[in-house]
């Protein structure tokens, strides 16, 4: 149901979801190692590798010391908004097993809606990613897509779409025309609404597969997109990324480019924002460019200044990779207060 709020004018209609998500469901299983180990099992450090079930099976089984969480990367942006407050949703398809039913039950315990119930005798089991974290931050992902690639517009609901005033869509799920059909479908729901659609791109390799339909998505679905600065090169085949960030202005009017210690560059209706980071030694990167999502979304739906945004973001990625896993430890919000932007 819609709340009413009132005004000098009268009565407001604001919508349910401040963010609703569509994405990966994953749940991700976290182990230290070391680079000896990565060599042994034949992981390839840095990188996310699909994978199939025999191989999860036996990744799982030779990780010691796991932490076990829901993830994805647009449910872990959602878990970071929800930790600052802000009402979100997520639609997203796992089994009705145990790791389905565990990470249906994290999202709602994480204060996000999760919209679609879990899947009953379906013939693939519930997605799983192994990430191995290196002493220098590095993250090499192995995961198992199972149901989650599965997901397509049947499961999209209009209603729920309308509610929100932004959606928000992950780049991985472009892998399958199902995943394509979904993410048009709810973006123009939430867009014929009033509301913003966006996505992360990703990763690169994403881009490379599918980089007509990327641009295309971008440049008539779309309202805004946040990549890092390889994944904004990818979009258009240049190692410039001047060129790149010019290119994708013309077809988005917010383009958002997180470029590592060089800071994060914005884009927005033709005017440009810089803003440096700190240097922070990574205890784990996993999750850096999810929760940098999070804090400029957060700054975005509260209407900040395109600068604040970035400062949020910057330090909802650096809250994160102080710590093992892909969710905030700590408030973010008091560290935004602490930082005079709250």
């Amino acid at each position: 149901m819609k709340k009413k709020i009132y005004n000098a004018e009268g009565a407001v209609f604001v919508k349910k979801y401040k963010v609703v998500g569509i994405g990966n469901a994953v749940v991700d299983v976290i182990s230290q190692s070391s680079d000896t180990f990565l060599q042994r099992m034949g992981i390839e450090k840095g990188i996310m590798q699909l994978i199939e079930k025999e191989r999860a099976e036996a990744l799982y089984d030779a990780m010691e010391n796991r932490v076990q969480a829901a993830g994805g990367a647009v449910a872990n942006t959602l878990a970071g908004l929800g930790a600052l407050g802000l009402e979100t949703a997520f639609v997203g398809r796992v089994r009705d097993d145990e790791l389905g039913r565990f990470y249906a039950q994290a999202m709602r315990d994480g204060g996000t809606d999760f919209v679609n119930p879990p899947v009953q005798n379906a013939h693939l089991p519930t997605s799983r990613s192994m990430i191995f974290t290196s002493a220098d931050g590095e993250r090499s992902m192995n995961t198992y897509l199972g149901i989650s690639s599965e997901l397509g517009p049947e499961d999209v609901s209009g209603s729920v779409a309308q509610e929100a005033e932004y959606v928000f869509l992950e780049g991985y799920l472009f892998d399958k025309d199902k995943g394509k059909q979904a993410f048009v479908e709810l973006s123009r729901a939430c867009r014929s609404a009033g509301g913003k659609a966006g996505i992360a791109i990703s990763d690169p390799f994403c881009v490379e597969r599918h980089r007509a339909d990327f641009l295309d998505l971008i440049e008539h679905e779309l309202d805004y997109v946040i990549g890092n600065d390889a994944e904004i090169k990818s979009l258009f085949e240049t190692d410039d990324l001047e060129t790149a960030l010019a290119k994708t202005v013309e077809i988005c009017e917010l383009v958002v480019c997180t470029r590592g210690g060089e800071g994060v560059s914005v884009i927005a209706n033709d005017v440009r924002v810089d803003v440096p980071v700190d240097e922070i030694t990574p205890v784990d990167a996993t999750g850096a460019g999810d929760q940098f999502a999070a804090g400029f979304l957060y700054g975005l739906v509260t209407k900040q200044p395109i600068e604040i945004c970035c400062k949020m973001g910057c330090i909802a990625a650096g809250e994160v990779i102080r710590h093992i896993g892909a969710r905030p430890e700590t408030s973010v919000r008091g560290l935004f207060r602490a930082a005079a932007l709250l």
